[in-house]
């Protein structure tokens, strides 16, 4: 990580979806499924988000990459407002932004060759005007991931899990990118895959300078690979720290649960357990005061009714818990 001033700032980050009532109802609804997040990315730094599936981790990384609409909050990059700018004005912020989905089958078109898939982001910024110099770069591109030149003239459905995941990293690295948004990338692949393509993420990190929000469930991935970690529950922020205050000292319950349920390699050895009670309340209707204090074991009547603020612990290490120095 750098000390460069920050990539990308998100303030106050809400996201809501609107929903029915049903076809004889008048009632609408609405599934918060962001509320008042806030972080900053540096300049080749690695920023996990995680927590249970639902929690608004995909959501926060589509906003920023504004493949959805914000409902209220600011995303800056490099200083610049980006959250407001129209499709036109986004052309020249997506060569700087790019994004790695869950399911690489379902990310590339079954009825382009490689060649043209990784070549399509050269074409869209004019990064290469000639076909011999996009067929160069391509191959060039292909080598970076660990994959043959020779690849460029087959189809997607050619290649193995891993292997495609590897052709969705290169065409994201192709406009060459300041930051790339890893939205559950390895979470589809073998346990073996995983490994590699964390290795490589890692690699290219080092060799390009590239920031990376990695979104995941899996702490021990985000263990090995992460600079800072942001814990989400319900679609807020719980704590955020780097990655070895967080995992020695969390510094709210949620965490400590999270953390308690990650396997270890000695079934044997002697650990503490933070087991959770009750169901993830519904996005649709929340809890007041803070989220977590349906299920949280610290739970008091100040907890139902203010909603803990995100606070400095010391070095950066933020907690959303009323009672963040007890834990």
């Amino acid at each position: 990580m750098t000390d460069a001033p920050h990539l990308i700032e998100v303030r106050n980050l809400v996201k809501r979806f609107p929903i029915g009532g049903g076809l004889f109802s008048r009632s609408h609804k609405v599934v918060h499924a962001v509320s008042d997040v806030s972080f900053h990315i540096a300049r080749g730094e690695t920023l996990s988000l995680v927590g249970e599936s639902g929690c608004g981790k995909s959501t926060v990384g589509k906003c920023l990459a504004r493949l959805i609409p914000l409902t209220e909050g600011e995303i800056t990059l490099d200083g610049q407002r980006i959250d407001g700018l129209s499709r036109s004005q986004m052309k020249p912020v997506r060569k700087r932004l790019n994004v790695v989905f869950q399911d690489p089958f379902s990310s590339l078109n079954p009825r382009m060759t490689v060649e043209d898939l990784v070549a399509e982001p050269l074409r869209s910024h004019g990064m290469a005007r000639t076909r011999a110099e996009r067929h160069a770069r391509v191959g060039d591109l292909l080598e970076k991931v660990g994959l043959a030149r020779e690849a460029m003239a087959r189809m997607p459905h050619q290649f193995s899990g891993g292997q495609r995941q590897r052709i969705c990293i290169a065409r994201a690295l192709a406009s060459e990118p300041d930051i790339i948004i890893c939205d559950e990338a390895v979470s589809a692949l073998d346990v073996s895959v995983q490994a590699q393509i964390i290795n490589l993420l890692m690699d290219l990190q080092k060799d390009l300078g590239l920031a990376l929000l990695f979104i995941s469930h899996d702490l021990a991935v985000v263990e090995h690979m992460s600079d800072r970690i942001a814990v989400m529950y319900l679609g807020r922020i719980m704590e955020i720290a780097d990655r070895e205050s967080l995992f020695r000292h969390p510094r709210h319950p949620y965490t400590r649960a999270l953390l308690s349920a990650v396997p270890l390699p000695d079934p044997e050895a002697d650990r503490d357990r933070a087991v959770l009670t009750g169901d993830v309340p519904s996005p649709i209707d929340p809890p007041s005061g803070c989220f977590f204090r349906t299920r949280c074991p610290m739970a008091t009547d100040r907890c139902a009714a203010e909603v803990p603020a995100l606070r400095d612990m010391g070095a950066g290490h933020m907690s959303a818990c009323h009672y963040a120095e007890d834990v």
